[in-house]
């Protein structure tokens, strides 16, 4: 990875420059597409919030194991639950806790002293929490006041101001009839009246950073006995829905399709979607509104379920197995798990690390987090970038990054007397697509070109020689460099005219 402060480029489908983003985001950095080392899962992870210093992981895994280590090997227990330095990826081993059941969402607390975790599970260490339950980020241990009967699965959290949002699969809570979205205060644990009344699942919720609505995602037709098709916006005190136009992103379903909410990430002025389509050609894109006007601002269409999205550093950072995206690359080209995304347009950036997707769901990448800088990704995948790595991997912006693959020696050409023409196909970089490239007589730079390129759109580079020496024999190389690495092609000889 070269310079992070990126110049626009011209390549269709990928827009870059320092992004044009709402006011509330930062612009003009990204993350290297190199995966840091990290302790790993021994099945998927499901859940992930980061917090004074830690990452908190849920999933459906019983053990975890440090990088490297083949499954079933170096193995140290951890039902559900766990949690990594932020800084390192090893294992906390103070954050010990034994639950009887899968954790499907983790959330911290805007200042970072709690996470909640919430989803299959009924006991923590022997004592009673149905579903919910909350920990100290200071000392590990179980929070009193934050023990909510909650009667089936939570598959969803967010916090907002002193209200924790949270939905799934249940009716119930405290007794109280609640279908698949309720609230406790974070303070006393008691429920709230906010109800928003849905008829079908909820997968997915956030609040607005200024905590004026909240939003829903799911399987969910009717919220508060009213259409509202897989999206809504509700009042953060009442439930009641808002009027929401940019809903009309998603699709009604129909016999061939039938997309759901699957993500929601708010930042600043905007709120962005994540959705997942069944059926050929359904959508599975991104899309954003604005919080205040509830417009839509964009909406991206590439293929291949979108399952976490996270903004870090003025970028929207996507989990998906994207296998097409119209105006870049279409299907062919294999399934991208891992992409970029400019939050202004949707446009595509220039990060271009991958998994692969593993049991049970085959999707790969399923949520995502950041602590500020750094990118933390939790899935069902067993390798990242090629390498053994299951379950949960990071990136960070530190360190020189992704190297450019290597060029083949050049094909050389005799266009005029005392020239030598040399064309390459272009190289690839997984977070630089504009590389400088050096034609090389010998060890002698003898000519240097820009160009751009991504892994649909890889031109051919030509540079000339026109200063070489007539009637002579020469060997000529290409270099290509993104910055912070170098590489060079095998020679290739030509007798000059």
């Amino acid at each position: 990875m070269g310079t992070r402060l990126l110049v626009a480029l011209g390549i269709s489908g990928l827009v870059l420059g320092v992004v044009p983003a709402p006011p509330a985001t930062a612009t003009g950095a990204s993350l290297t597409a190199v995966a840091v080392s990290t302790w790993q899962t021994d099945a998927s992870v499901l859940g992930l919030a980061v917090a004074k210093g830690k990452v908190y992981v849920g999933g459906r895994f019983l053990t975890v194991r440090p990088p490297g280590a083949a499954p079933g090997t170096h193995e140290t227990s951890r039902t559900y639950l766990a949690a990594f330095s932020q800084s390192t990826g090893a294992l906390d081993a103070g954050m010990n806790h034994v639950l009887d059941g899968i954790v499907w969402a983790v959330v911290a607390s805007a200042d970072g002293s709690r996470v909640y975790v919430g989803g299959d599970f009924t006991r923590v260490d022997g004592q009673v929490r149905n579903r919910i339950a909350a920990f100290s980020t200071a000392t590990g241990g179980l929070v009193a006041a934050i023990a909510p009967q909650v009667s089936y699965r939570v598959k969803a959290l967010a916090i907002g101001g002193s209200s924790l949002y949270f939905g799934g699969s249940f009716g119930v809570v405290n007794g109280v009839t609640r279908n698949r979205a309720a609230a406790i205060s974070t303070v006393t644990g008691a429920l709230l009246p906010w109800n928003p009344n849905a008829d079908d699942d909820v997968y997915a919720i956030d609040a607005a950073d200024d905590n004026s609505k909240v939003y829903l995602g799911g399987t969910f037709a009717e919220i508060g006995g009213t259409s509202h098709w897989a999206v809504a916006s509700v009042n953060n005190s009442t439930g009641a829905p808002l009027r929401f136009a940019a809903a009309s992103a998603v699709p009604l379903p129909s016999s061939g399709c039938t997309s759901r909410v699957k993500d929601i990430e708010t930042s600043g002025s905007r709120v962005y979607f994540a959705n997942a389509g069944d059926g050929p050609g359904c959508f599975d894109g991104t899309w954003a509104a604005d919080v205040a006007t509830g417009k839509l601002v964009w909406k991206s269409t590439c293929l291949g379920a979108t399952e976490a999205i996270t903004m870090v550093n003025g970028w929207l950072f996507k989990g998906s197995h994207a296998h097409s995206c119209p105006g870049a690359f279409s299907d062919g080209s294999g399934t991208h798990f891992l992409l970029l995304q400019n939050p202004a347009n949707g446009s595509l950036g220039p990060w271009f690390p991958n998994t692969n997707g593993g049991p049970p769901t085959s999707v790969g990448p399923l949520v995502s987090a950041t602590g500020g800088s750094d990118l933390w990704i939790g899935g069902d995948f067993t390798k990242v970038n090629g390498a053994g790595q299951q379950g949960l991997t990071r990136f960070t912006n530190l360190g020189r990054g992704a190297a450019p693959s290597a060029p083949a020696s050049p094909t050389l050409s005799r266009p005029a007397i005392g020239q030598v023409k040399a064309s390459v196909r272009a190289s690839l970089d997984n977070d630089d697509i504009r590389l400088t490239y050096r034609l090389l007589r010998g060890a002698t730079v003898v000519a240097v070109t820009r160009v751009s390129s991504a892994f649909w759109s890889r031109p051919t580079v030509t540079l000339t020689d026109t200063t070489a020496p007539t009637r002579t024999t020469q060997n000529y190389r290409i270099e290509v460099s993104d910055g912070n690495h170098a590489v060079r092609s095998g020679y290739s000889t030509v007798t000059v005219r």
